[in-house]
């Protein structure tokens, strides 16, 4: 059973939940840019949560299914078709072999995801079958995939049970990013932290999934824009020397050199995988221990969609 890529989208994956524990090798995690989005999309279609899927970014590719299969969208909306017929989004749909499934440009965020029945058979390379594009591990060759690629996925057998189709994806407000303080947090004066919050940003179209390159205020530290090189953490804001704050994304380099003024919540990370270039910002301080309750809500909102099932 296979699927076959007759049109590349802009940059088009293969994606898991990520690659840990190779930090070490210069390798991070990795990973789907929209986990939120990957997690529920598998639940739809009868997979475990961390099944091997297709992330494509702000346009999406034709695909020919050489086999029958049970397939979900999910994550922000994009223009789709199947057999220039309208095909539903975050809704389980059975394919029959030799329909094509046409996805276009995005309708509004930056990524969405392919889940299919059985998950796709790509090689496991430490522990994870993430494409990891900088260091050309993982997926398909390492790559984007691209015109005539043929990806085999997993017999029709049910693993767990589906949840229901879904109106809406829970997506809360993207256009507000929760931090907690960073490690050189007190590199900043009140002013700069002020203005750090207050002002918004805007995504420049330097961005990718190594990191976010943002545009507005610029925020000077007290002590100099270089550091020691230490570990650098996912979801890190980092401020280089001129001033426009860099947030460290799934591909991230693995040490780094720039103060970091805030972190990215782990429950905020899905709406930074649907920020596209243009888009504007701001970003909300909160504490540790408001940053585990909304870990913890967003692990429940999970559960209980799995309590749901059909």
């Amino acid at each position: 059973m296979s699927l076959e890529i007759l049109r590349a989208g802009l940059q088009t994956t293969i994606q898991d939940l990520g690659r840990f524990g190779a930090a070490h090798l210069g390798i991070s995690a990795s990973g789907a840019s929209d986990n939120l989005a990957m997690r529920i999309g598998n639940l739809m279609v009868g997979n475990p949560e961390n099944t091997t899927v297709i992330e494509m970014t702000l346009t999406g590719d034709t695909v020919l299914f050489h086999s029958n299969a049970f397939i979900a969208l999910a994550g922000s909306k994009f223009k789709i078709d199947l057999d220039d017929k309208p095909f539903p989004f975050w809704a389980g749909t059975y394919i029959s072999a030799g329909q094509v499934l046409t996805i276009g440009p995005t309708l509004n965020g930056a990524r969405c995801y392919l889940c299919v029945r059985g998950g796709l058979q790509v090689k496991n390379i430490i522990n994870s079958t993430s494409t990891h594009l900088t260091s050309g591990v993982g997926g398909l060759n390492g790559s984007i995939l691209k015109k005539g690629d043929r990806i085999a996925f997993g017999n029709m057998d049910q693993v767990i049970q589906p949840i229901k189709s879904m109106k809406n994806y829970p997506y809360t407000d993207i256009t507000t990013v929760r931090v907690t303080k960073g490690l050189q947090w007190d590199w900043f004066d009140n002013q700069n932290r002020k203005l750090f919050f207050q002002k918004g940003y805007q995504v420049s179209s330097l961005s990718n999934r190594m990191g976010l390159r943002l545009s507005g205020e610029s925020i000077l530290s007290s002590k100099g824009n270089e550091i020691i090189t230490e570990g650098m953490p996912l979801g890190a804001i980092q401020i280089p020397g001129n001033g426009q704050p860099i947030l460290s994304f799934v591909e991230h380099q693995t040490t780094g050199g720039y103060p970091k003024l805030a972190n990215v919540i782990s429950a905020d990370l899905y709406k930074v995988g649907q920020l596209k270039p243009g888009d504007q910002f701001k970003f909300q301080l909160i504490d540790f221990p408001e940053a585990e309750k909304a870990r913890l809500e967003q692990e429940n909102y999970i559960l209980s969609l799995k309590a749901h099932c059909n």
